[in-house]
């Protein structure tokens, strides 16, 4: 089956590619960079800006997810769980992939260049940090955090491309999505707990066990319910917002409530859905309280 899917999507096709990056998950990390941008311009921000800060989201995102296949292109056919991903290998061992890793991380800087000198700077630690949470799960158990740390970067990314500078509130977003990718990751991170052991990989599950991992999961999403709250408090944003990052809390408590060490049969609810739309609810909360302050 896997071959004749690589027969009819020949290596560089373009549903190939998109479904190697999973485009559809671009839902994770978009919503919290149109938040940072509103919430950063009290409104709108300039064309220019929400253009150049959308196609850095694309870049860094696709050059991440990008990168990651290559990184494990020797890995994924050994795992049960991403064995289908043997469609891919065409692809990542032929030369079309530096293509398109550069194409991504060139698109990436650029964006960061237009926008201004902070935003092309900083630019360089998350490329580097990018690079670096792809082999993280080689040496260190605490990879879950390197992944949180690049997508963190969506909200903070985004203030910093309208306004030119960081301060507390980026940074208490940067810190809340942090450990919300980092604790959601762990939970995921259960499911090859056992991959893990024979390939001497690293993640929190395979080094504490999966209950105190999970545990660390919903200490993690805790913390991002603390930044969110601090960051909704120093902007004085109302009513929607409080809503949105309530209910956003109830789907995170409602994710560790189904997923037990004992029982990861909805990890893939708690992951895909109930994730997608934490960033959301969150987001939309934070937007339409900048144009609809109610209370």
């Amino acid at each position: 089956m896997a071959g004749e899917r690589a027969e009819a999507n020949p290596p560089g096709g373009l549903g190939m590619f998109l479904r190697m990056v999973k485009f559809e998950h671009t839902i994770f990390g978009l919503p919290f960079v149109l938040m940072g941008g509103v919430v950063a311009a009290g409104g709108v921000p300039p064309a220019r800006a929400l253009f150049w800060m959308v196609m850095a989201a694309v870049g860094a995102r696709n050059f991440a997810m990008t990168l990651n296949r290559f990184a494990d292109r020797d890995l994924d056919p050994k795992n049960p769980r991403t064995q289908d991903r043997a469609e891919f290998q065409g692809l990542l061992r032929s030369g079309r992939v530096w293509a398109l890793m550069a194409a991504f991380l060139g698109l990436f800087l650029l964006s960061a260049w237009m926008l201004n000198p902070l935003a092309f700077w900083l630019s360089f630690a998350v490329a580097g940090a990018t690079i670096f949470y792809s082999y993280s799960k080689r040496f260190t158990s605490w990879t879950h955090l390197f992944l949180g740390f690049v997508l963190g970067c969506a909200p903070a990314g985004a203030w910093v491309a309208v306004r030119g500078e960081l301060g507390w509130v980026p940074v208490l977003f940067f810190a809340g999505v942090t450990l919300w990718v980092g604790g959601f990751d762990i939970i995921y991170a259960c499911l090859d707990v056992e991959f893990d052991r024979e390939e001497g990989l690293h993640s929190l599950p395979r080094r504490l066990g999966m209950g105190p991992a999970l545990f660390l999961s919903a200490l993690a999403h805790i913390g991002t319910v603390a930044c969110f709250i601090a960051a909704g408090w120093m902007l004085g944003l109302k009513t929607l917002y409080w809503l949105g990052l309530a209910g956003a809390a109830g789907l995170l408590a409602w994710e560790h409530w189904i997923v037990r060490p004992g029982d990861l049969r909805r990890v893939d609810l708690s992951f895909f859905n109930l994730n997608a739309w934490v960033s959301v609810i969150v987001s939309a909360g934070a937007i339409l309280d900048v144009f609809i302050p109610v209370g």
